[in-house]
């Protein structure tokens, strides 16, 4: 069985990360893939775990060398998934990325063997509700996360595969049914 990379996209509130955090947690040889970020390191975070904090410089410099699957920049910060760490950890396993849907785009184009997973939502109004109930963000980010959801979805047949999250545990089994097809490939 080949070890292969698993990108993870979908809109804001759709359950990606607690669909990542459930699968690396179920399966011991998946890795969640750690971007590099130029922004400042949050209370609690620490450098290698939540985000590789490197300076901008350093972040250029990577991009000259072609050191990143993808990259994007947000808020005047960078974000990009660093190519010699995910080559490094595909070696010892399976790697998922959880990566907004342009940055899914641009790993296949520079890794074609990548299996794009699109979550969706059960509907609209599901989302928004997920959204307001995390209680994190105001009625205009809120508003802007919608209105970005059509972009998104728009993309969805691009992606290899698409899973309704409606059920979070039947999600997980679902995309896990889907990792095993694909390295038995």
């Amino acid at each position: 069985m080949r070890n292969v990379l698993i990108v993870l996209s979908g809109p804001s509130g759709v359950g990606k990360g607690t669909i990542a955090k459930l699968l690396t947690e179920r399966n011991e040889n998946l890795f969640l893939s750690i971007s590099c970020t130029t922004r400042k390191m949050r209370e609690g975070e620490r450098d290698g775990k939540e985000y590789f904090f490197i300076t901008k410089e350093k972040f250029l410099q990577k991009i000259e060398n072609n050191g990143f699957l993808e990259y994007s920049s947000h808020f005047d910060n960078f974000y990009g998934t660093p190519k010699q760490f995910v080559h490094e950890k595909l070696e010892g396993g399976d790697v998922l990325l959880e990566i907004d849907v342009n940055g899914g785009l641009e790993v296949k184009k520079n890794y074609p063997s990548a299996i794009l997973l699109m979550v969706v939502p059960p509907s609209i109004e599901e989302v928004r509700r997920r959204l307001i109930s995390r209680n994190t963000e105001t009625v205009e980010q809120i508003e802007n996360r919608l209105s970005r959801m059509e972009y998104e979805l728009s993309k969805k047949e691009l992606y290899d595969y698409t899973v309704i999250n409606d059920d979070l545990l039947t999600a997980v089994a679902e995309i896990e049914d889907i990792i095993k097809k694909e390295k038995s490939r």
